[in-house]
């Protein structure tokens, strides 16, 4: 089995070509093109997919003559890895530091719904901990 490389590492073409197949769950070349804003050509498509396979990134299975592409891990699963490292390397370690930007940035956007989600998790890491 390849090693596994963090989406991170990915050029950005190859990450959008991972979030459309995320998006669209399991999915052929076509349907990743159709579902790219500006998608390079069928070809092209298909050499990413490959080369995301041998990466093990996303796996396939035949399906008569067409392949269906799928990611290899749970968006989840990725998510927090994705995160952990940008906490890590962007942000010293220092989760409240993360937060506080994405605070900034998100700005106007957040909704009292959003923020009372935060504070719910906020104070269950609070009686984990204790």
């Amino acid at each position: 089995m390849p090693k596994r490389k963090n989406l991170m590492d990915l050029a950005t073409r190859q990450q959008q070509i991972v979030e459309a197949v995320y998006r669209l769950e399991e999915a052929t070349v076509a349907e990743v093109v159709a579902d790219l804003a500006d998608p390079p050509s069928y070809s092209a498509v298909r050499a990413i997919l490959s080369s995301l396979v041998k990466k093990g990134i996303l796996a396939y299975r035949h399906q008569g003559k067409r392949y269906l592409y799928r990611a290899r891990d749970p968006k989840e699963k990725v998510q927090k890895t994705v995160l952990h490292r940008i906490v890590s390397t962007l942000f010293a370690g220092r989760p409240s530091v993360a937060l506080a930007a994405l605070l900034e940035v998100a700005g106007d956007s957040l909704t009292d719904a959003d923020l009372d989600e935060m504070r719910k998790l906020i104070d269950q890491a609070r009686k984990e901990d204790s």
